[in-house]
């Protein structure tokens, strides 16, 4: 749904369409992501229209991001520590 959003504003049912799923299902699974500040929704009688909050993304993505190049650090030092090491002696 979020790769959907991304592209353009969607409603509910537009979001459920391509997943099989009910719009009662489809509806819950939105309120989860407006409730994470991912989606935000506007309606208009009965039509929900959501578009993507990528604010909340971006953060998402700079905190990942950081564990990245943490753990990427981290498995160079290995590495290189390991290839150092004299080779252990098969008998």
């Amino acid at each position: 749904m979020l790769r959907a959003l991304s592209k353009q504003e969607s409603t509910i049912s537009m979001l459920a369409a391509p997943h099989r799923m009910s719009l009662a299902a489809a509806s819950k699974h939105v309120k989860v992501l407006e409730n994470a500040g991912l989606v935000d929704r506007t309606i208009a009688g009965r039509t929900h229209v959501c578009r993507l909050a990528p604010a909340r993304l971006a953060e998402a993505h700079e905190w990942l991001h950081f564990y990245e190049r943490f753990w990427n650090e981290r498995l160079g030092v290995l590495g290189r520590l390991l290839a150092e090491a004299p080779a252990e002696k098969t008998r």
